[in-house]
Order: structure tokens, then sequence, then C-alpha cells
């Protein structure tokens, strides 16, 4: 799923000659504390209502702030997941998506972004997931795939993502069409993969939600 197509067309976009007070109204309408800054069809960055309220001043123009993720942006054409890398990265409510000429085209919320990752193959198959840690030297998807089909499965969906606390060393999240991961896990170990997290379903006490859930709090995203 591309950027262009979690555009939140309820989110509008203000002006730097806009009014803090507009922007309050807006937000409290709205139910969210971020807005987005837009000068000529240029995303600016966002305004949020801490910033607002610090000045106690709802007559001040929307320019007069010192506004907030100015490179909080992807283009149209990218994918969710670099939406929800950006989320993160900005620690944003909301990324703005500009065309291939750099003009705003809207914003997609974080939670925006989490819903059309859920509803992903990836999350609503049933199976189980896989985090393996290794060197980005050593990743190839190729091999890891070629093991997991020799234990007649496959993988539905997979995701990279760097280790904090290393920038050489990746974790790779695979989702696999199998609840039982046993002998997965045995076989990508015999070949020196190291897996550091599982998630899956040994009885019928787990939910999806909270499978989801644990895996974005080890992500970290």
């Amino acid at each position: 799923m591309i950027a262009e197509d979690l555009i939140n067309q309820m989110i509008p976009a203000l002006k730097l000659t806009d009014t803090a007070e507009k922007a309050i109204i807006w937000m409290e309408e709205l139910k969210t504390n971020q807005l987005p800054v837009i000068d000529n069809r240029i995303f600016k960055g966002l305004i949020s209502e801490d910033i607002i309220l610090e000045s106690n001043d709802l007559d001040r123009k929307i320019g007069d702030f010192k506004l907030l993720a100015e490179h909080c942006y992807v283009n149209e054409e990218q994918h969710l997941f670099d939406i929800i890398r950006l989320a993160h990265e900005c620690e944003s409510e909301m990324v703005a998506i500009v065309d291939h000429k750099g003009e705003f085209l809207g914003v997609s919320g974080h939670e925006d972004a989490m819903k059309a990752f859920s509803n992903t193959l990836a999350v609503q198959g049933q199976g189980g997931i896989l985090v393996l840690a290794m060197r980005y030297i050593d990743y190839s998807m190729a091999e890891i795939s070629r093991l997991v089909e020799s234990d007649d499965a496959k993988i539905l969906g997979f995701y990279l993502s760097q280790d904090q606390k290393n920038p050489n060393n990746i974790f790779l999240t695979l989702k696999i069409n199998k609840e039982d991961l046993t002998t997965i896990v045995s076989t990508l170990e015999r070949f020196d993969y190291k897996v550091v997290a599982k998630f899956h379903e040994s009885n019928n006490t787990d939910t999806e939600k909270e499978r989801l859930d644990n895996l974005l709090n080890f992500l970290d995203i």
C-alpha cells in the first residue's frame, strides 16, 4: 500500500496567515493535537496544541511559531512502512504526503498507517511471527525463505528494522503461515540464525491484536 492511498481527507492544512485560534478550534473539532501547515502548497511543518497554548496568544499567526517536523514528509508513491518509520523517527502523530513536484497532497495519521498495516495479509493471515537478529551483511531473504519453505511453510510478509544499539545489525520480522513454529525455529537455529522473539498461538487465549501489539512494542514502532 502506498502513501497516496493513506491520505486522511478529514485533516485540513493551515496556512501561515491563519491564527492560532483557528488552529485550536480545528484541533478540538478533529480531536487531534497536531495539524499540517503549508505555504503555496509547500509543506512547512506541523503546529501542535502545546506550542500554541504555551504562547498564550490566540491572535498570533501560525507563521510566527516555530513549527515541528519540517522534514516529516514522504512522496506519494512511498510505501506504508516508510510512513510508520518516519512518524516514529519524527515522534509525530502524522506524516505529510507530497507529489513529485513537492506539493502538499495531505497527511496520513500514524493511527491511519497502523490501521492499514494491521489489515495487511502479513498481520491478518493465520500464522505466527518470528523475529531474527543478524548482521546486515549476512542478510539473505532468498536463503531464509528456502529454509522456511523446507519445513513446508510460506512467508506471508516480512519487515526489516535496524538494531538501535548496533547500526550494523538488523531485526528481520517474518510472518509465517503456520502457528506452530517449533520446527522452523529449530531449522533456522541449525543454520546459525538467532531467533530473538516469537509470537504464535499455542492456545486460544492470544488474539491477533495482542500479538501485533507485542510485536510493535518489541520493535519499538
